[in-house]
């Protein structure tokens, strides 16, 4: 078995490509619009499946705002450098939540973006 995507629902389909492209550089892998059913699909990632898990976001036509619920975390990316990556998401309109600096009570270096619709992005330092 292998994961395959995380799908979440956007109120601005232009917005989050922008988001997920411009600020954290992942790519546009493919979008379907369908009219008859009143959604489009993107799917972003730095790779397409199976290399890696995408991103599908979904837009209901007519819906510009989700509730968010207590239930959702956030989805994690492994970065070489959580400081730098806050600093270019910052200056392409990105908002950090949590600066870049070690786990309460441990040492891996942890970051927190938060995307235009309010879904929480852990950034995790993996490089030296």
């Amino acid at each position: 078995m292998r994961l395959l995507h995380t799908m979440l629902r956007v109120g601005d389909m232009q917005r989050s490509i922008d988001f997920y492209t411009k600020v954290l550089g992942m790519k546009l892998l493919r979008t379907t619009d369908r009219p008859d059913q009143q959604y489009t699909l993107a799917f972003v990632g730095y790779e397409s499946n199976p290399e890696q898990a995408e991103i599908e976001l979904t837009y209901n036509y007519g819906v510009d705002k989700y509730e968010m619920g207590s239930a959702y975390g956030h989805i994690a990316i492994g970065v070489d450098d959580a400081y730098k990556m806050c600093a270019e998401a910052k200056a392409k309109g990105g908002n950090v939540t949590r600066e870049a600096g070690p786990v309460k009570g441990g040492s891996t270096v942890i970051a927190f973006i938060t995307d235009p619709d309010g879904y929480k992005i852990e950034l995790i330092q993996r490089g030296t």
